[in-house]
This record gives C-alpha cells, sequence and structure tokens, in this order.
C-alpha cells in the first residue's frame, strides 16, 4: 500500500532522530520519509529528561568530533530557536572553582575553551563570579556566555511539524516500534508493532537501544551501552533567587560527568543535578525500577565490572547521595553555602546511554557506522542534543556518501 511504503526510514524519535530526518527531508524534499518512534510522544528518552541545556563546547578534546560538533550544532541551534520561535534563552553560565586545588583545573578548562572556539570565555576573580551569581560561594572560575537553556522537547516537535510540512506524504509516527526487518528484493520490509513497512534505506537513532538494534542488524559493534540515571532536586519557590542561570562545579577529570550543578530551566524552574549511579533499567526513572533484561546484560558485561572496579569509590559515593538528601544537599552547599534542607524538593531523573568497551573504557566520542542500506547512530552521548542538527548533517553526508540518497 502507498502509506507503508518510503524512501527512507529513521527509527528513533528523539532529537537526533528528528534533526536526522529534518536534514535529509530538507536536502531531499520529494524523498517519503518516516520516523518510526515507539513511545506515545516524541523525545520521551534521553532528550526530554537531559538537563535541558545548549552547551558550549567547552570540555571537549580539542579536534573531537564531539568539540567541533557541539560548537556547529550549537549555533545553528539557537538559530532554529530564534526563527521558528523555541524556547531559548542564551543566559550564560559560570564554571567555579570552591576550593584553590580545583583553580589548575579551572585553566585546562579555559585553554580547552580557546582551542575549540568557545566564544567569549572568560576567566573571573571570585568577586566576578559573586556579581554574576550573588550566593555562589568560589575561589574564582570562567564565565561562559555562550550556553543557555532550551526546550528540547518543543525542539523535537517543531522538527517533526517541518519533516511533515516538507512533504505532506512523510510521516512521523508515534506508539509504532521498530521489530526487526529484511531484505526482499531493492526494498527492505520492516516489521513494527503496528504492521508491515517498506522503505528502502534505514537511519537507525536508537539512544537508549542503539546497540540492541546494531546487533538486529548484523552489526559487530566494539561497544555496548549501560545505563546510568541522574537525580535531580528542584529549588522550592521561595529559594529560587538564590540562582540567576547556571552554576557548574570544575569537573573531576576522571569521570565523564560534570557533576551536580544547578541550571534554570525554561519554565522558570531551578534544577539542582543530576548525580549518577548505574540503573537495573535502561529506560527506568525510579530509583528502584529494574528490567530483568537490562540488568543481566549489563552485569553479564565483563567492561561494565572493569568500570565498576575502576570507579567504585566514585560509585558507592553516588549511591550514598542518590538515597541521601542530606548528602546532595552537602554537595550544592560547596557552590551556595545558604541553601537549607527546606531549599529543595525531589526532581524528576534520567538516565544516559553509556557506550562501554569490553576493558571498561567509556566511549566518549561520537560514533556512526554504516552496514548495506543503514546507517546507525551507535553513540551519541551529551552534548548530541546540542549538537543535533550538526550530526544531522553528518548523517545526511554519510547517507549521501553509502546510501545514494541522490539517486533514490
Amino acid at each position: 500500500m502507498k502509506d507503508t511504503f518510503f524512501d527512507v526510514a529513521v527509527i528513533g524519535g528523539g532529537i537526533v532522530g528528528l534533526a536526522t530526518a529534518y536534514k535529509i527531508q530538507r536536502a531531499y524534499p520529494t524523498l517519503k520519509l518516516v520516523v518510526f518512534e515507539k513511545e506515545k510522544e516524541l523525545a520521551a528518552h534521553q532528550t526530554g529528561h537531559n538537563s535541558g541545556v545548549i552547551h558550549s563546547g567547552l570540555y571537549y578534546k580539542p579536534g573531537s568530533y564531539r568539540a567541533t560538533t557541539c560548537v556547529k550544532g550549537r549555533r545553528e541551534l539557537v538559530q532554529f530557536c530564534k526563527e521558528y520561535k523555541v524556547a531559548h534563552d542564551v543566559c550564560g553560565k559560570v564554571v567555579v572553582a570552591a576550593e584553590e586545588w580545583e583553580l589548575p583545573m579551572v585553566d585546562k578548562i579555559f585553554q580547552r575553551g580557546l582551542e575549540n572556539d568557545t566564544e567569549g570565555i572568560q576567566k573571573i576573580t571570585a568577586e566576578e563570579v559573586a556579581e554574576i551569581e550573588p550566593h555562589c560561594k568560589s575561589v574564582g572560575g570562567i564565565h561562559v556566555p555562550c550556553t543557555g537553556i532550551i526546550d528540547f522537547v518543543g525542539t523535537v516537535n517543531t522538527l517533526a511539524e517541518l519533516v511533515c510540512s516538507i512533504n505532506a506524504e512523510s510521516k512521523v509516527l508515534k506508539e509504532c516500534e521498530f521489530l526487526n526487518y529484511h531484505k526482499e528484493g531493492e526494498q527492505n520490509l520492516i516489521s513494527t508493532s503496528k504492521g508491515q513497512f517498506s522503505a528502502k534505506k534505514l537511519v537507525f537513532c536508537g539512544g537508549l537501544q542503539s546497540d540492541r538494534l546494531a546487533k538486529k542488524d548484523k552489526i559487530d559493534s566494539d561497544v555496548q551501552i549501560v545505563g546510568f540515571r541522574g537525580d535531580y532536586y528542584e529549588l522550592t519557590d521561595e529559594a529560587k533567587y538564590k540562582i540567576k542561570n547556571l552554576i557548574y562545579p570544575v569537573p573531576n577529570p576522571a569521570f565523564p560527568f560534570l557533576g551536580v550543578h544547578f541550571t534554570r530551566m525554561t519554565n522558570g524552574e531551578i534544577e539542582c543535578g543530576p548525580n549518577a549511579v548505574f540503573t537495573f533499567k535502561r529506560e527506568g526513572y525510579g530509583k528502584t525500577d529494574f528490567s530483568f533484561k537490562d540488568t543481566t546484560e549489563a552485569l553479564g558485561y565483563a567492561g561494565t565490572w572493569k568500570l565498576f572496579y575502576k570507579h567504585w569509590r566514585f560509585g558507592l559515593n553516588e549511591y550514598r547521595r542518590a538515597f541521601s538528601k542530606k548528602l546532595f544537599l552537602k554537595t550544592l552547599q560547596r557552590l551556595v553555602p545558604s541553601l537549607e534542607m527546606d531549599d529543595l524538593k525531589p526532581g524528576r531523573a534520567g538516565v544516559r546511554a553509556m557506550a562501554l568497551a569490553k576493558n571498561g573504557e567509556i566511549f566518549e566520542d561520537f560514533k556512526i557506522e554504516h552496514k548495506g542500506d543503514a546507517i546507525h547512530v551507535l553513540n551519541a552521548p551529551s552534548p548530541a542534543a546540542t549538537a543535533c542538527l550538526a550530526i544531522g548533517d553528518q548523517v545526511k553526508d554519510m547517507a549521501d556518501q553509502y546510501l545514494g540518497l541522490g539517486n533514490l
């Protein structure tokens, strides 16, 4: 049937999937495209549960795909938000040292920022930090004016609307889970929870499920996804005045997380967090959520145990903080000493897809591969949401080269 035949199928309705669909559709407006999303709404997992920050590109290894794509993607994303009236605010942030021993790391981050072309960054004194964030105690830090906040869910829904407006025959299908596919002639027959579809080419942007989708396509990947949950608190209405915009600590270079920080959201709420703990369910946002399949896969993987062994002290401290509001508050008070227990209320949680190698090393850069009629986004860690439009360009270019989109 005509309404089940498409030129390109994108699997995954998060921000990378929709940005990729948008870039392909804009470049090839006559191609008929479909996006499959298994949840009731788009951006239901990593995109809709992240910190809502437009990242500057300050931290990443100079010259890495992450660094260059973040800066390029950030600039394009801000322009996109302006053009399509997506809620955002380029409000800036401060990265602060709470103690003197952290200042050499401030210098290192600042140098990285310069190398990554992070415009407008300045090293600032404790007094200058206080001018920006009056309730923050520090010994100095970095002002990053190009960092911002954004409604990523709104961004995804806008991208979906644009895809369907460019080509009225293109579709974004929700509650439609990709199950499998097989080649039949020049077509790929796709089985979903809503029946069978056909597409000439496929692009997989599965996020937390990316490794499983790759296995279905018989890709022998050298990484496996292991989930780490991050819990947030929010400031009460009475305490919101203590945070103006965004306050980040100096990150520990030994860990792949930026540390517990303060973020003003586009809806006016102030979030505090996240921590980072191993989750027993990839798409579980409660502290006791459990999936037998997810747990056995993660704990049956050698890389998980090697990561645990290497960072067991860090992991133990994170778990203690996950179940102790008092310990969470103590961490926050390093930056904002006036915070009290009554200033905090429980917030939401998110799960980050961590790509682990068998030796326990974390694969930190973006990882995109192709096989046959398909492109797979195997790893898209933070700042993938910020870099989504630039990643979409990269996937579109790979699809041009390897899938021959121009000849469809």
